[in-house]
């Protein structure tokens, strides 16, 4: 019998953003601007948390982490996107390909985990403010982030190594503007289904697992509020809480929205586009350009700097 005359496929073509070929200089303008911020950001609040010594609660050391896997979720994806605006070929390698797929992968699993260990941070302080420094120790703080780190290592170390024993000969162009599992499924000549199987046996425990610990944290919160005898105190906690929830909610839905049941096409981009590009900016105003003690901590830092003038009060004569 004949052999099939398939090619094995060592790189692909992202075709993603190819559909408006006069607003290319105004989406790479646009997401040029997002990441900048998003990286300049980001980086900084970590430098400033590590800088700071009053910073160095469980609290900042969960937003620091964030902001660092905010900053790899959109190197992982940005860098490459934007030269493919102005690239012919729009190639990518299939090693290229996988480190886009493990860092993303990586990024999105340990945000997870970090917005339900700040949830319970702030269950925790709000809730059982007593016992703060008893259940949040130093030692349990950095317990939970060597264990969210290791989680998502291999997590993402399980999805990578299954998409390796996939041959892709069917086409070698993906429709999206990055590497990612689900648009390779469909370029696979190999039945992917183990690969979909994983992605139920290994992303819905931790999906349920950390949702389920961001509402319950947060509807214990509520009712700890509600039970405030002061309304300023109320009023505080109440938007500050709202704001992060807020953050999580958004994050929550795009990404189940993604990883809903498989689906061909577009409709998977403007998703994308939010949770990898958007989120990690939005995490950066909500977290930290919002938070009071981070405005004062860095403001001190850009007047010690001279970059900033002091604020003089006025003085009576």
């Amino acid at each position: 019998m004949p052999e099939a005359n398939h090619s094995i496929t060592t790189e692909f073509i992202l075709m993603g953003f190819r559909d408006h070929p006069d607003m290319k200089a105004m989406q790479f303008v646009m997401f040029s601007a997002i990441y900048l911020v998003t990286m300049v950001g980001n980086l900084g609040l970590v430098a400033l948390i590590y800088m700071e010594l009053r910073l160095h609660t469980p609290m900042y050391i969960f937003l620091g982490n964030l902001a660092v896997m905010d900053s790899c979720c959109s190197c992982a994806v940005t860098p490459k996107m934007l030269e493919n605006f102005f690239s012919e070929d729009r190639r990518i390698s299939l090693s290229e390909c996988m480190a886009q797929v493990y860092f993303l992968c990586f990024a999105e699993t340990a945000d997870c985990f970090l917005l339900a260990a700040m949830a319970y941070d702030r269950y925790v302080a709000i809730c059982r403010p007593l016992q703060y420094h008893t259940l949040m120790s130093k030692k349990l703080c950095i317990q939970m982030t060597t264990g969210t780190f290791i989680a998502s290592n291999l997590h993402s170390m399980i999805h990578v190594g299954l998409l390796l024993r996939l041959t892709f000969c069917r086409s070698h162009q993906i429709d999206h503007f990055f590497c990612d599992i689900l648009p390779l499924y469909r370029l696979s000549c190999t039945d992917p289904f183990i690969n979909e199987l994983m992605i139920y046996i290994f992303s819905m425990p931790i999906q349920i697992f950390t949702i389920s610990t961001v509402l319950i944290s947060y509807f214990c919160i509520i009712i700890a509020i509600f039970k405030m005898n002061s309304k300023e105190g109320r009023g505080r906690a109440f938007s500050t809480c709202a704001s992060h929830f807020l953050s999580v909610s958004i994050f929550y839905i795009c990404l189940l929205m993604y990883i809903r049941p498989f689906e061909e096409g577009d409709k998977d981009i403007p998703v994308a586009i939010f949770y990898t590009i958007v989120i990690p900016l939005l995490n950066l105003f909500i977290y930290s350009l919002r938070n009071k003690e981070v405005k004062n901590v860095l403001k001190n830092v850009l007047q010690s700097y001279n970059i900033l003038k002091p604020t003089s009060s006025p003085i009576a004569n």
